[in-house]
């Protein structure tokens, strides 16, 4: 045995930080010197991770010792764009960083310094930070809207709350629709519990989602529905509940705000009608709708895709109203559950600096962030355009919404951007000031989950290389220099999860680390709303109040529906584009790790055979995808898993990946969702392209 094999590490517990409900509860491998890791598993005693996690993150060791870390400060010398940077201190970096805000607000007022952020980590210190900055400095305020805020706002219309039955109950139901998700690639604990409820139950997995998935794959249904069609077909289901005799009036008269108007509604809503809308078969949908029905303990588990499109609340929240209309949250095993957020009842005082916020100060969309570096007053208000940015956790200028107008507003030059990063992405390479940062294992701090209802901290594990550091200090040495004052600025990091978990009625941080985990899931009443659903009456809403949730709610149905407010395709844009996530990256992280590259292969659209057909388009072949926005290359694939006139661009790729250097979100746009905004990644209409192979100038022929 070399001594090589000989050398073992010591595991220790963490928490996985990327942007993703299951927040797994890790062990990870910290080789002697505490410099290095080794391997990295799922804790088996944690009883939703249940020892199994991501490819990605297993091969995490690949990650956080990539020899292209950012470990030194940096100073662009080139144009903006070019990557021509020096090293710099990072005192001398911070030093740079609070001069040029100070200045920017001198000269055009506070809300000319933007600080944009968002889930890099899902640490509530590391990610929650710079607000406390924000408010104490009344920067400009951040609607953030690139993720979640449409299924908030469908899930909210109905619930009331973010809470939900139990996630681990999966293993107990008779059929679970996963509707609108793939957590094959994206959420893979779920498929724990599911597999677990096959298993032991004979469960069945019915799977909703335009395209078939890794998990639509493993599934015993595959429901293939036209992109923004969700809601015509839950309106269909809740049809045949009323007309074969599955509704619950019993129910629906205790627990909710149903009127005979309802039942008459829905009566026009018929699996004829949702066939037309949706593309799926009338048998189809009859089939699934009984399914539903017939099974006591039916598990809805909402997914995050059907929201991306400008019809995604009201979708949701015709999703959400399956289980009410049968009463089916009354069971154990059964119900909906989008996000269990709502159950740690944080107080982020020292956190966020909540105590500081200022609402009179301007809030601006965060997908929208284009249109504001490009002086769109919408955005911009009254107030001044906006000079300086500081970013953590994100990469717009790849993720967000018509980036090549993002790209427009981060080459001006009278825009100062400092980008605290782990590598040199683009957005990275757009800065004037690169400083680098920590990751998971090399930081302290405090997790909350989505998909399940664990409390966790994750402590620093390894030293950090060079002179990267975490958000939380990154933050204290701006505040020190720009005169900032807050109790959170004077404290460590773990020191604020301790303070926070402590406030919020939790024990203190080294309980939580003592026991792992705080398991906060409520008891099965509450989380089936036995006693009554989150709105002041008690009762779900089928007619939404949606002028509370947000102010363009016009438009939105009064009761359970199709809204037809989608990017229709037409003559120009015939094709409906999904830009649904890869399954080994995370957003841009893990795009930079060979393993992931290698396994995704190339930027790739998937084209039905018979739209290919048409075009004369070749399996394997280069296609060129446009609407108003801008123009992509991709490569194409034949994919009989959805339906004609559908393409899925799997993402998200960096730009530099596109033969053309224009990345798949030049196509998508930055137009708000209603009611609240979000971003409608999934709802994009497209012209397509075949690309002639280049060849080689044939002879001429010879004169007959």
């Amino acid at each position: 045995m070399s001594l090589e094999a000989k050398v073992r590490g010591v595991f220790q517990s963490s928490v996985c930080p990327h942007d993703c409900p299951s927040t797994c509860a890790l062990e990870v491998e910290v080789m002697p010197g505490a410099q290095r890791i080794g391997t990295v598993r799922g804790a088996a005693a944690n009883n939703y991770t249940a020892g199994v996690i991501c490819a990605k993150v297993a091969r995490y060791s690949e990650r956080v010792h990539h020899p292209e870390r950012l470990t030194q400060a940096l100073l662009r010398t080139g144009p903006k764009g070019s990557g021509q940077f020096r090293e710099i201190g990072m005192d001398e970096a911070l030093d740079r960083v609070a001069e040029r805000f100070a200045d920017v607000t001198a000269r055009h007022g506070a809300e000319a310094v933007w600080p944009y952020y968002f889930a890099g980590t899902m640490g509530l210190v590391q990610r929650d930070g710079i607000n406390r900055l924000r408010h104490v400095m009344g920067y400009s305020r951040q609607r953030s809207t690139i993720c979640s805020t449409i299924c908030e706002s469908g899930w909210m219309a109905g619930v009331g709350k973010f809470t939900g039955p139990d996630p681990r109950e999966m293993a107990k139901s008779d059929l679970i629709v996963m509707w609108g998700g793939n957590p094959v690639a994206t959420q893979v604990n779920v498929m724990t519990h599911i597999t677990r409820a096959r298993k032991e139950r004979g469960a069945r997995l019915i799977v909703i989602d335009p395209y078939r998935t890794g998990t639509a794959q493993a599934a015993d249904l595959h429901l293939p529905v036209r992109p923004g069609t969700d809601g015509a077909l839950a309106c269909a289901v809740m049809h045949v509940a009323f007309r074969d005799g599955f509704a619950d009036r019993d129910y629906m008269a205790t627990h909710s705000d149903a009127d005979p108007e309802l039942e008459a509604h829905l009566a026009e809503r018929g699996p004829q009608w949702a066939s037309a809308i949706t593309g799926l078969s009338v048998e189809l949908i009859e089939a699934f709708a009984r399914e539903y029905c017939v099974t006591e303990r039916a598990y809805i588990r909402c997914g995050y895709g059907f929201s991306r499109s400008r019809n995604g609340a009201a979708c949701l929240h015709a999703v959400t109203c399956l289980p009410t209309v049968t009463g089916k949250w009354k069971h154990e095993g059964a119900g909906a559950l989008w996000n269990n957020r709502g159950i740690y009842h944080w107080n982020k005082t020292l956190i966020e600096g909540t105590d500081r916020r200022d609402t009179s100060i301007r809030e601006m969309d965060m997908s929208r962030i284009g249109a504001v570096l490009t002086g769109d007053r919408k955005e911009l208000g009254d107030g001044p355009q906006v000079h300086a940015l500081l970013i953590q956790n994100v990469n717009p200028v790849t993720v967000a919404p018509d980036s090549n107008r993002v790209r427009r507003g981060f080459l001006r030059e009278d825009l100062f951007v400092c980008v605290h990063e782990q590598f040199m992405t683009e957005t990275a390479r757009m800065a004037d000031i690169v400083l680098p940062a920590t990751m998971f294992m090399e930081h302290d701090d405090l997790y909350q989950a989505g998909g399940h209802s664990h409390i966790q901290i994750g402590p620093k594990l390894i030293e950090a290389p060079g002179e990267a550091r975490s958000n939380h200090d990154v933050i204290l040495g701006l505040a020190k220099r720009l005169g900032a004052e807050h109790p959170g600025f004077e404290m460590t990091a773990m020191e604020v999860a301790d303070a926070t978990l402590r406030a919020s009625g939790w024990p203190g941080a080294a309980e939580v680390m003592d026991q792992r985990w705080v398991d906060a899931q409520p008891d099965f009443d509450a989380s089936h709303f036995i006693h009554g659903f989150g709105h002041k009456d008690g009762r779900f809403h089928f007619r939404p109040d949606w002028a509370a949730i947000g102010p363009d709610h016009a438009r939105m149905p009064k009761l359970p529906d199709h809204m037809a407010a989608t990017d229709e395709a037409n003559a120009a844009h015939p094709f409906r584009m999904v830009t649904a996530p890869a399954r080994q990256f995370l957003n841009t992280t893990f795009t930079e790790t060979m393993t992931s590259r290698k396994r995704e292969g190339r930027p790739t659209a998937l084209i039905h055979p018979e739209d290919a057909g048409k075009l004369g388009v070749e399996d394997g072949g280069r296609v060129l995808l446009g609407n108003g926005r801008g123009e992509v290359i991709v490569h194409a694939k034949h994919f009989d898993g959805l339906q004609p006139g559908v393409i899925v661009v799997e993402s998200v790729w960096p730009n530099a990946d596109f033969e053309n250097g224009i990345g798949i979100n030049a196509l998508t746009s930055d137009d708000p969702a209603p009611p609240a905004g979000g971003a409608v990644f999934h709802d994009t209409a497209v012209w397509m392209r075949a690309i002639a192979a280049r060849l080689e100038q044939a002879p001429p022929l010879a004169a007959e």
